[in-house]
């Protein structure tokens, strides 16, 4: 019974949203907007229940002084500043002020803290990015010389020197400037790969789901057994 009904419910949902998708007669015409209020409301709880499963871990492992507890102190009192700045509109000229507008605490903490932490950890990114580059472009076969080849085309086809190393060329030979060339391979080759990666997935997503609506995969019900 424990995973029965949960399985029962994902059929239903499941079968229900494929319906409103290709019916667009009543009532499966709002069948989507209806399940999206209530997939607003659960996650909600979902939030809910995040937040006391962080305050659970991060106080057990405070108070049991267990390994870089500090970072977890940390955490709990971020957690607990921005939670009571953003439910109680800390700063807020009124209560009907959004708790993101401008003079709250809520914002004043994000942009002050949050936004520059974030392009801190993607200016670390791009040397990890280089690093990467480095390693994948060594020309050791035929596939890694045409990405070095490609790759170099369109990073000095997307700066002024692009421009100027190949400007000279007359106009029958125009395509072979790099920044056109720079921009055939975004738009032709590139834009292929990622339509086949979208067809990909796709698939993928509707083999998933066809398998949720089925019942033959269970992993959303975590640990339960009949």
């Amino acid at each position: 019974m424990k995973t029965q009904v949960p399985i029962l419910i994902t059929m239903i949902v499941g079968a229900s949203l494929v319906l409103a998708m290709f019916v667009p007669h009543s009532p499966f015409r709002t069948l989507d907007e209806h399940f999206s209020v209530w997939f607003d409301i659960l996650a909600c709880f979902a939030f809910v229940l995040g937040g006391g499963n962080l305050l659970k871990v991060h106080l057990r492992k405070v108070s049991a002084r267990g390994k870089d507890w500090a970072y977890s102190a940390v955490t709990v009192a971020s957690f607990l500043v921005m939670l009571v700045a953003g439910l109680f509109k800390l700063g807020a000229p009124s209560w009907d002020t959004d708790f993101i507008g401008d003079g709250t605490w809520f914002k004043a903490i994000y942009d002050a803290t949050f936004a520059p932490l974030q392009a801190t950890m993607f200016s670390l990114l791009a040397f990890f990015v280089a690093s990467a580059s480095f390693r994948a472009f060594r020309a050791k076969t035929r596939e890694a010389t045409l990405l070095l080849v490609a790759a170099s085309i369109i990073l000095v086809g997307r700066t002024p020197l692009g421009d100027t190393l190949t400007a000279w060329l007359p106009r029958p030979l125009e395509f072979l400037r790099i920044a056109n060339l720079s921009n055939w391979l975004l738009s032709v080759p590139n834009l292929a790969g990622q339509r086949a990666i979208m067809v990909g997935i796709a698939l993928g997503v509707i083999s998933t789901s066809l398998k949720l609506i089925l019942g033959i995969e269970r992993s959303h019900l975590g640990g339960v057994r009949e």
